[in-house]
């Protein structure tokens, strides 16, 4: 059953996010899944693979959690979504709002694109300006035009709105102070994550966050794949941050549809309805935004996470999972091609050619032959219920392909790889 025909025939990419596409995927991945439990998913075949993708981050926990489930599942045997604001809403904002104490005020959302938006539009509004900075390094922020027109995907996108946003470097101060001086008065919000790949230089983050005090914009940390997973406060307990505005989603609720912006009331309550005769900021408004399945997650994960120590693993198990790659690596010999690094809550794995530079080809190879041997990993996000199993595993498949991966640096990736090299999200080009 050709499953991949099927998806290009009736969705747009053949998926609802760009990242589950054909294209950064080898040929022998499974072009769609029928479930996950724990760390493992299974296709309709029943082939089964220890995970890494988990998601795309946003199952910290594992599939098919019977704690978080039954949780979800009693709120849809309330009704799921009411007329009026639903005990479960309150209960879900005063949980966020208890575990994440420089905020003030939340407002739940289905998606992270969503909330984002939203912490820039608040942020235009409390300053009165337009010009929204964000960070070039960080790969994504929102589907909404105000960030895709600052990327090479600008087709259908106004250029008055391309305008509208431009672009600092992470580590590089000067290039921030650079834009403040540039467009003096004028830039409402800086954008950026705590980190990604690359570790914040001292004073970096501390810094970004004093030039936005100085200059009165709003500072909006993006904590998709930092909250709950470097720290339950977020990074910015971490790194010793208040923000103006935080937006989290992914870990929240083990893979239910739950994002949200917080911060400063101040600038949140610029989106309320109870302060007569003031300006109105229309926010967010949304029918499911507040669906009771999904916070009813939430709440039962923010109370998993906390009584199990899940952050406190997911540092532990990446350490030896880091530690793991990096041995396996050296063994083959692929040490200088093949590297691991970052946090060990969320670490990474980079495949460089002979130049140095990442190669996608050889990426594609390392997919393709893990996936052979029952492991998707097409980046690394950590789960609870990554285990000592799932560690032994994960051995098994890399002391299997990582010397295939030395076989193609010597004679060559194209002997080796079926099927053509993934491609970046961000392309000009099909």
């Amino acid at each position: 059953m050709n499953y991949q025909r099927r998806l290009l025939d009736a969705i747009p990419g053949g998926a609802h996010t760009y990242s589950r596409g054909h294209d950064q995927f080898p040929v022998n991945a499974p072009p769609i899944l029928k479930g996950g439990k724990g760390v493992e998913v299974f296709d309709p075949e029943g082939n089964r693979f220890l995970d890494y993708g988990m998601a795309l981050r946003a199952v910290t926990i594992g599939y098919a959690e019977d704690a978080i489930d039954e949780a979800a599942i009693a709120q849809i045997r309330l009704g799921n979504n009411l007329t009026r604001p639903s005990l479960i809403e309150l209960e879900a904002a005063e949980a966020f709002l208890e575990a994440v104490p420089n905020a003030d005020m939340v407002k739940f959302a289905k998606n992270g694109s969503s909330a984002v938006s939203a912490a820039v539009k608040l942020a235009r509004a409390y300053t009165g300006r337009e010009l929204a900075v964000r960070c070039q390094e960080h790969p994504f922020f929102s589907y909404d035009d105000w960030f895709i027109g600052s990327t090479v995907l600008t087709r259908g996108i106004p250029e008055s709105v391309q305008a509208g946003t431009t672009t600092f470097h992470y580590n590089d101060l000067a290039s921030l102070e650079r834009l403040f001086d540039r467009y003096p008065g004028q830039i409402a919000c800086v954008v950026m994550e705590a980190a990604t790949t690359e570790p914040p230089a001292e004073g970096f983050l501390p810094g970004v966050q004093a030039l936005c005090r100085r200059h009165g914009a709003v500072f909006i940390l993006d904590e998709m794949i930092t909250g709950f997973r470097w720290h339950l406060q977020g990074a910015q307990h971490y790194y010793g941050l208040e923000p103006d505005l935080s937006t989290f989603g992914k870990a929240m609720a083990n893979g239910f549809s739950v994002a949200c912006v917080a911060g400063k009331r101040d600038i949140m309550e610029l989106g309320g309805i109870d302060k007569t005769g003031t300006e109105r900021v229309f926010l967010m408004s949304s029918t499911h935004g507040a669906e009771m399945s999904s916070l009813g997650a939430f709440v039962a994960a923010l109370d998993f996470m906390r009584r199990e120590r899940v952050v406190e693993h997911l540092w532990t198990y990446g350490q030896s999972l880091m530690d793991l790659m990096a041995r396996v690596a050296r063994d083959a010999g692929v040490a200088d091609s093949f590297k691991v690094g970052g946090y060990a809550c969320s670490p990474y794995f980079m495949t460089l050619g002979a130049d140095g530079k990442p190669d996608p080809a050889l990426r594609t190879l390392f997919l393709q032959e893990m996936i052979r041997h029952g492991v998707m990993m097409p980046w690394i996000a950590l789960a609870y219920r990554h285990d000592e199993q799932s560690l032994d595993r994960t051995r098994t498949a890399l002391e299997a392909s990582l010397p295939v991966y030395a076989a193609a640096l010597r004679e060559g990736v194209d002997k080796y790889l079926q099927g053509p090299a993934v491609k970046p999200v961000f392309r000009k080009y099909n």
